[in-house]
């Protein structure tokens, strides 16, 4: 959803005048926990001997063990933090950054939360409630629109912190846990549960050299912990429904959105030219068209018009024998996608999802994982993200060899890629990598919206080819009778490659194929392709619905059979720099109606590789029974034996 055409500038002299009171909130404020528990926080250097630091206690009188029974604790995040110089009495510019950008969060949280309130009738139910003219009919929106407020102010808060410290970040991670004291009673009281978790972890520091990472570990978790209690409130319409721009800060609140400078990666991967990826006709095809579709990205809409028009891969998954190009595959889009942000001057970040980012730490896995979402999905940049090797990341559910770290991976990418809340803008896609597709989860591989079967060179042109590219040209060895890279050329490989899926590949699809088309005949009709499916289906049970749309998605990527014209990607005046109805208008002109040849070419592509991963796990099971089985009879004879 576009939040453009309802952006409202957030004036300075609005978030100016909270100035005072942010700044009145970091130097101190006593609060009483209700949720969180305290830790046992080193005294605030200079506090005064009144504001008790201890934890909270429970009482052991019977009727009282429920009610909260914590003391009022004071919070002075300013000495906090200027506290971690340790015996240097002046403030570090670093210290004095967090502070002044804390203050600044604080102050833009103040003024959005004064625009929802103007926006929404709390502001003049905050009046009449003062005045005691608030009538108990009321009384129960102005508790929901309270709520709102607290939510909205969190949210704001914790965003804008984590936007303004970004380019103060290093290499260094900081730890933190749950957030727990997350009050919704009104935005005020709000803040103040936040700040004083923020002072409790914090207290933990003893060098400032951890500060900007807790703090935005802590900005992170809070946002997260906020938008999941959003889901489940009342009267945040005029908060979803529109956005505000802080021109000072190039910062724009978009609903519970988290806001990301607009940064992309530097590649320092070795780039791979399509003439350069020999065989693999049809992934290096739809690989050169998915790098085009992702650039049509309208950043003002946040939206791509591809995925309107439904034609654009989300997700897809390559797989094949070890030794047969996903590499170069990975490198050749990679290329392609950044060549082409920087004609255009877009953003571009890429990121691969490694073995590096499991971790034996409880919940840091996902965590991890979570992050190469996040950061890929950002919609401010064009991203790419890729999981090579995913069966060794990604555990399959039941499998006991599976680690805990691979399990969150696998629930993390399940629910990003096709969740109740994953939202597809157009303007990054993920590929799934792998040389034994069949040891991945049956429900994460059929999350991949498309296959591209990476199978290498294939006939006596591509060997030709591959060799004469790979020996270089330290050499004078004739080519003799052959036309280089001829057999490459793209268009006529992928007709040739589509074709060949008139017909299915797979033993066990192509006897479904002739059993159905012996009794229903050629297969022309809506009906008569809803049969083959259904028959499929009794073949294998995990051809479900999702199968279905998979498929169906993939023949609107063939509706959209065409690759944007080079010159558009080399000129962007031509398409890129264009408004996006313009793009819109565009790309449609270039649709073409679909036909059923396209349909049961994707039915028996799709079918095709889930029979190959069914058997492929299958035989691989059965190797491993008879093996297991085998052990035991030798051992049994050995022990019978040592019995004689």
């Amino acid at each position: 959803m576009s939040h453009s055409s309802d952006q409202m500038e957030l004036r300075e002299d609005d978030i100016r005048k909270h100035y005072e009171a942010a700044g009145n909130m970091l130097a101190g404020i006593d609060h009483t926990p209700r949720i969180g528990k305290g830790r046992d926080a080193a005294p605030v250097a200079g506090s005064s001997s009144g504001i008790p630091t201890r934890r909270r206690f429970r009482s052991t009188t019977p009727g009282l063990v429920t009610r909260s029974t914590a003391r009022p604790e004071g919070v002075q995040l300013i000495a906090r933090i200027e506290g971690l110089g340790g015996e240097d009495v002046l403030t570090s510019p670093l210290e004095a950054t967090v502070l002044n950008d804390l203050r600044r969060a604080i102050s833009i949280a103040l003024a959005v939360a004064e625009n929802f309130g103007e926006a929404t009738d709390l502001a003049a139910m905050k009046r009449d409630n003062l005045q005691g003219a608030l009538g108990d009919d009321r009384k129960v929106a102005f508790s929901e629109l309270l709520t709102a407020e607290a939510l909205v102010t969190l949210s704001v808060f914790a965003n804008a912190a984590s936007f303004l410290l970004a380019p103060h970040a290093t290499e260094v991670t900081a730890d933190i846990g749950e957030v727990e004291e997350v009050l919704t009673d009104n935005g005020q009281l709000a803040l103040h549960g936040a700040l004083w978790e923020l002072d409790q972890e914090l207290s933990a520091l003893t060098e400032e050299e951890k500060l900007v990472a807790t703090v935005m570990a802590f900005c992170e978790k809070l946002m997260e912990k906020v938008s999941l209690r959003a889901q489940n409130a009342g009267k945040l319409d005029a908060f979803h429904n529109a956005s505000w721009k802080v021109e000072a800060d190039d910062l724009t609140i978009a609903g519970f959105t988290p806001a990301r400078a607009a940064k992309g990666s530097k590649l320092t991967m070795s780039f791979k030219k399509p003439n350069e990826v020999v065989g693999n006709h049809i992934a290096k095809y739809q690989a050169m068209k998915l790098a085009k579709m992702v650039m049509a990205y309208d950043f003002e809409r946040k939206l791509n018009p591809f995925a309107e028009l439904g034609g654009f891969i989300f997700t897809f998954m390559g797989d094949g024998k070890p030794g047969t190009g996903k590499t170069t595959l990975i490198q050749m889009m990679a290329g392609l996608i950044n060549d082409y942000c920087q004609v255009a001057g877009y953003p571009f970040r890429y990121q691969n999802l490694s073995t590096d980012n499991i971790d034996s730490y409880q919940g840091k896995s996902g965590q991890n994982a979570k992050a190469f979402i996040n950061n890929v999905l950002d919609p401010n940049v064009i991203g790419f993200g890729t999981i090579d090797d995913i069966d060794q990341l990604a555990g399959k559910r039941g499998d006991r060899q599976s680690s805990a770290g691979q399990l969150e991976i696998t629930a993390v990418l399940m629910e990003s890629f096709a969740g109740a809340n994953t939202v597809v803008r157009g303007n990054c896609t993920f590929g799934m990598f792998s040389n034994y597709p069949e040891n991945v989860d049956d429900a994460l591989r059929q999350r991949a919206g498309a296959r591209f079967l990476v199978d290498g060179p294939q006939t006596r042109d591509d060997y030709i080819d591959i060799l004469h590219l790979l020996m270089g040209k330290n050499h004078d060895i004739p080519t003799g009778d052959h036309e280089l890279f001829a057999a490459q050329e793209i268009k006529k490989a992928v007709a040739a490659s589509f074709e060949g899926h008139g017909k299915p590949h797979e033993e066990g699809l192509l006897r479904v194929w002739d059993q159905t088309e012996t009794q229903i005949g050629e297969l022309d009709t809506i009906a008569k392709l809803g049969t083959y499916l259904k028959a499929i289906q009794e073949a294998d049970e995990r051809f479900t619905g999702r199968a279905i749309k998979n498929i169906t998605d993939a023949v609107k990527v063939r509706a959209m059979d065409f690759e944007l014209p080079d010159e558009w990607m080399e000129n962007p005046d031509l398409f890129l720099f264009k408004d996006y109805n313009t793009k819109l208008a565009m790309i449609s002109d270039m649709r073409q109606p679909i036909t059923v040849d396209m349909v049961v070419q994707e039915i028996n592509r799709y079918a095709d590789s889930e029979f190959r991963y069914a058997d492929k796990s299958d035989e691989v099971a059965i190797e491993n029974m008879v093996r297991d089985f085998g052990r035991n009879e030798e051992a049994k004879r050995r022990y019978l034996k040592g019995q004689m």
